[in-house]
């Protein structure tokens, strides 16, 4: 039986990976496709194959993720020194280089020296959201492994498992704005998580609702949203150093880089749930209801997708994918990207 039937919504990276095992691997491979999808279970699982082992801590499986924003070149250089040591118990080590499309330019850099020439045991593998920020050099010396967004009738299993108190109508709207995605599932079955996307709405709604509707107001709302789950991140990586021992220094930017990265991370997040509800609303506008992600808002969409309303959500839609694209890019300061954002969305409904 393949070892990676389990993984049936991603049939390519199933072949791939069951010829790797079958036929021996590649030194590298880069697990690629959106976010929340499996790509890190795969990744370890994977891991865990080559070195055949369940354990789930192993001696030569070494995991690297981004802290905070990035992936630095302290945290590459680290990796190369462990990658230079002989296997401890298997016959090859394997390194996992989580959210690899974080590196900066001198991490990647250090990362191509080893690439081109690993170690006979070693393999490499990179899990990365977007091939864009990786450069072609990189690529070029990897087997690139794709992934996609799991179906809706994928999703809608996962939510009756999770959520089985919850009714039909219910665990159907939750399958279809998770899209395909299963880190957005679990945000919209944290409690928290549900709080934070009610108070977006709001203001999303707002915008073409209230004629005292204040730009400045709702991009505070959102981004204390963000710094809401940036203090959640500081808190648990505060917990983590405890246990490591590291100067007070070290361990200060550990917490910083952590909390700003889930800041981030939080903030486009904000940005696609935002993009998402513009559009709903063109959806709507036109009587295609059945094609809105909102699905659980549906009566709040159908009170607000007006024919007159129709351009100014095309527009509205596409300037949240800008600012989106201008974030994930730029680190700028949220608050006053966000208040732009806003009046740029209400000039486009008025």
């Amino acid at each position: 039986m393949s070892t990676f039937a389990h993984f049936s919504e991603q049939p390519d990276a199933g072949r791939l990976l069951d010829a790797a095992l079958r036929e021996g691997p590649a030194h590298a491979y880069l697990f690629h496709g959106p976010a929340g999808v499996g790509k890190r279970e795969a990744a370890r699982a994977f891991g865990r194959a080559l070195l055949d082992t369940t354990r789930e801590f192993h001696p030569d499986l070494y995991e690297l993720d981004a802290l905070g924003e990035m992936i630095r070149i302290d945290a590459i250089r680290e990796l190369r020194r462990d990658l230079h040591l002989r296997p401890f118990e298997a016959d090859r080590r394997v390194y996992l280089v989580h959210r690899a499309h974080l590196m900066n330019e001198d991490a990647a850099d250090a990362l191509l020296k080893d690439l081109e020439e690993p170690p006979s045991y070693a393999v490499i593998v990179l899990v990365a959201d977007d091939l864009g920020p990786l450069p072609q050099t990189i690529l070029s010396r990897c087997q690139l492994v794709p992934f996609h967004r799991l179906s809706e009738r994928a999703m809608r299993e996962l939510v009756d498992a999770r959520a089985p108190q919850l009714d039909d109508q219910a665990r159907g709207a939750l399958a279809r704005v998770s899209g395909g995605r299963l880190d957005r599932l679990e945000r919209l079955l944290d409690p928290d998580s549900v709080q934070r996307r009610d108070v977006l709405i709001e203001q999303a709604r707002a915008v073409y609702r209230s004629s005292s509707f204040d730009a400045s107001a709702a991009a505070e709302a959102l981004a204390a949203n963000a710094q809401a789950v940036a203090a959640s991140a500081r808190e648990l990586e505060e917990g983590r150093v405890k246990d490591l021992e590291l100067p007070a220094r070290d361990a200060e930017q550990r917490v910083r880089r952590a909390a700003r990265g889930a800041e981030r991370e939080e903030l486009l997040a904000e940005l696609e749930e935002l993009a998402a509800w513009y559009r709903d609303l063109v959806a709507v506008a036109v009587g295609a209801d059945d094609a809105a992600i909102h699905l659980d808002k549906l009566p709040e969409l159908r009170a607000d997708a007006t024919r007159e309303r129709l351009v100014g959500a095309e527009r509205a839609a596409e300037a949240v994918r800008e600012t989106w694209r201008t974030l994930e890019e730029f680190q700028l300061a949220p608050q006053l990207a966000l208040e732009a954002l806003f009046l740029r969305v209400q000039r486009e409904f008025a």
